[in-house]
């Protein structure tokens, strides 16, 4: 079996697991520090229990995905010890310093976080409370932009000098501020802004659907759903700088996902279809001159070919599928949301409609999705390269015989984690019905 066999097909496919059941849970850790926020802010501001009690009801949740998140965040730098040492001899001391503060910036929150929940109750004057928040949310995403900036570095290496086989001459904050970080920093926070609202979005959905028609779930809902509107438009602004970006930059990257070989004037932008044989998109849809837009802000400028890329330099076209499946997701929650809140605004009843709350109820979920697709795009369409342009993947992994074994051990222990969140989060909720927490509180108005 090639897991077993091949020590760098193994280090590719669980370093591919763990990033993928990591970002799940790093997603929502910075976004959801900022739910809880607005949540309080809104409850203080109308006096209002119920959005307090969404405050503190997320927040007892968000602490079980914290832990998980440590876990597999700690699981991912064991792993690039052990599955990369090339790649960390090589770059290791560059990317110490975001890796050390990306550290620092969880404790930061976390020590927020600790004080904020163990003061519940404890603040006459809740806006004192409110401020907790603050800094926990900076953490939260000061962790994302420190370690964005190591995967901006794989991209866009920068502040050294290669002598000899060797790194020198190191500058690390110009590693750190690479040419990838601007976009790839506010795209990564703008989508965990974006996902977060919309998984609690589907939450709120699945608990009016369940006949739970509780003032407090209708309330969450109508948040989640704005706030995740507003993040939802931010992402598609950023995903088109993200878009330049590439075009200039990375351009073999762009091509491969836009399945496109040749250069030329404008270009057309790919969407769905399969790949014939002969290297021609069949059943795709082509949307004239949008790719030369995407790129360059112009119609008829020209658009970098795949084809000039060395061929032993290509990404795998099949990030093509990656590109479509988070796109289509994105739009899809866009035009979701903004339905949404226009009916709201209106005083249509499609808002409160069951097939509304279905299709609100599979957001979560796509949502999740679309952040997955993104991540193996950009992860991907790297390839072959660990550190572009200097270092590739066959370069970078270890010669072990025992990385098949590894897999299956770190399998073992995300299921046993999936499991275990899923029998935890439903036990805190379901033995503390939020009718009962808001009759202690003195406000179970339904």
């Amino acid at each position: 079996m090639l897991l077993f066999e091949d020590p760098v097909f193994g280090s590719r496919m669980l370093t591919l697991l763990t990033l993928t059941f990591h970002i799940i849970f790093a997603t929502l850790g910075v976004g959801v520090p900022l739910m809880i926020m607005i949540a309080q802010w809104v409850g203080i501001k109308r006096n209002d229990l119920h959005y307090i009690m969404l405050a503190r009801r997320w927040a007892r949740g968000f602490v079980v995905l914290v832990a998980v998140g440590v876990v597999t965040g700690t699981a991912i730098g064991l792993q690039l010890s052990l599955l990369w040492p090339e790649f960390m001899q090589l770059a290791g001391h560059v990317i110490a310093l975001p890796l050390f503060m990306e550290v620092f910036a969880f404790f930061f929150e976390a020590i927020f976080l600790g004080i904020y929940l163990y003061t519940w109750d404890r603040f006459e004057n809740q806006k004192k409370h409110l401020l907790l928040l603050v800094p926990v949310a900076i953490g939260a995403a000061m962790s994302a932009f420190f370690i964005t900036t190591v995967n901006g570095f794989m991209n866009s290496p920068e502040g050294f000098s290669i002598i000899d086989g060797q790194m020198t001459g190191v500058n690390p904050i110009e590693a750190m501020f690479n040419t990838a970080t601007p976009t790839k920093v506010t795209h990564v926070i703008s989508t965990a802004f974006m996902t977060s609202a919309f998984v609690l979005a589907a939450v709120a959905a699945y608990k009016l659907l369940r006949s739970s028609n509780h003032e407090y779930h209708k309330k969450a809902l109508h948040l989640t759903m704005k706030i995740g509107l507003v993040f939802a438009v931010a992402t598609a602004i950023i995903g088109d700088f993200s878009g330049k970006y590439l075009a200039e930059h990375q351009p073999e990257k762009l091509a491969a996902a836009e399945w496109h070989f040749e250069t030329e004037e404008g270009a057309p932008l790919v969407l769905y279809g399969v790949l014939g044989d002969d290297q021609e998109p069949k059943y795709a849809i082509e949307v004239p001159y949008a790719l030369s837009v995407l790129a360059h802000n112009d119609p008829f400028s020209e658009v970098e070919g795949l084809n000039e890329t060395p061929e032993d330099e290509r990404p795998p076209l099949f990030v093509h599928y990656f590109f479509d499946t988070m796109i289509t997701i994105g739009m899809f929650m866009i035009g979701l949301s903004l339905i949404y809140w226009f009916a709201s605004w209106r005083g249509w009843s499609v808002a409160s409609s069951k097939l509304m709350r279905w299709l609100i109820l599979a957001g979560g979920p796509l949502s999740i999705l679309a952040i997955e697709a993104g991540w193996w795009m950009a992860e991907l369409g790297r390839q072959p390269w660990i550190l572009r342009g200097v270092m590739t993947v066959d370069e970078a992994a270890t010669q072990s015989a025992y990385v098949g074994h590894m897999f299956v051990a770190f399998a073992a222990l995300y299921l046993i984690l999936g499991i275990g969140v899923a029998v935890v989060l439903n036990k805190i909720f379901k033995d503390n019905p939020v009718e009962s927490e808001l009759g202690e509180q003195g406000g179970g108005r339904s």
